[in-house]
């Protein structure tokens, strides 16, 4: 009888094993591991204590309270988004990661929260539209969708890949390159720091429409259930939109309108 106890035992301490999951590792260890780009503001950018900060650190705020657990950020290269979550080096990443068919084949992706287009900062009267990029050069941060989307665009024009958007900036300063393509937010955050930034603007037209998502492993449909239900209490209670307005409202150095709602709410 006692061996039969103890062998019900061991295959009821399996099962637990078998059925326990990335929410429940989570809660197990009181904090959530979330993955940010440092160096696309005001999505995230570095204070002066090295902390982390913006928009998608405060969205990313809202999981760790749906879990009930503390949370730290990792600054992350955007090259390495995919690999730092099957290396499970995060657990979630929140870093203006573009929804795509070829990345939903690598991972799991929560309801868009944040709608956006890809443009063009450079010198003003430099790209009039968009048959101006055709000639010039053009600088993009390296493993993003905006530098695969200028390659399948303009396949002639000549593309400048680099470490981050901050770089490419740097390059457009220099007059090394014509012009820097990303997502606008992150456009126009650069901008807003530059000492000279009246001589430079963003396109008025767009390359194309960027819906970011909260990017996690595949097989965790717990997790991705609990994320999106923590973006829509957000939406519905009104906690979504006055995140956008401190990182976007009409006070801040990145103005633009809310016209998307998360999960279509």
């Amino acid at each position: 009888m006692k061996r039969l106890t103890a062998v019900f035992a061991l295959f009821g301490l399996l099962c637990g094993a078998a059925q326990a999951d990335l929410v429940d590792e989570i809660k197990a260890r009181g904090q959530l591991v979330v993955g940010c780009n440092a160096d696309a503001p005001p999505f995230g950018f570095h204070n002066r204590d090295k902390t982390i900060s913006g928009y998608d650190v405060d969205m990313a705020a809202l999981v760790a309270k749906k879990l009930g657990v503390k949370f730290v950020v990792q600054n992350l290269d955007p090259a390495e988004r995919v690999n730092l979550l099957r290396s499970k080096k995060v657990d979630l990443v929140v870093a203006t990661m573009t929804k795509t068919a070829e990345r939903e084949r690598q991972v799991d992706f929560s309801y868009g929260y944040f709608v956006t287009g890809q443009k063009v900062l450079a010198r003003k009267g430099r790209f009039a539209d968009l048959n101006a990029l055709q000639s010039g050069s053009i600088g993009v941060a390296r493993g993003t969708t905006s530098e695969s989307q200028f390659k399948q665009l303009f396949p002639k024009s000549t593309l400048i890949s680099m470490d981050d958007t901050q770089a490419a900036v740097t390059f457009l300063q220099n007059g090394k390159i014509d012009g820097v393509t990303a997502d606008e937010p992150a456009l126009a955050g650069l901008q807003a720091k530059l000492p000279n930034r009246n001589q430079y603007e963003i396109s008025v037209f767009s390359l194309s429409t960027e819906v970011y998502g909260m990017a996690m492993r595949k097989g965790e449909p717990r997790f991705l259930k609990l994320v999106n239900e923590a973006l829509i209490e957000a939406e519905r209670s009104g906690e979504a939109a006055r995140i956008f307005q401190r990182w976007f409202g009409p006070e801040t150095s990145t103005p633009l309108v809310r016209f998307f709602t998360i999960g279509g709410v």
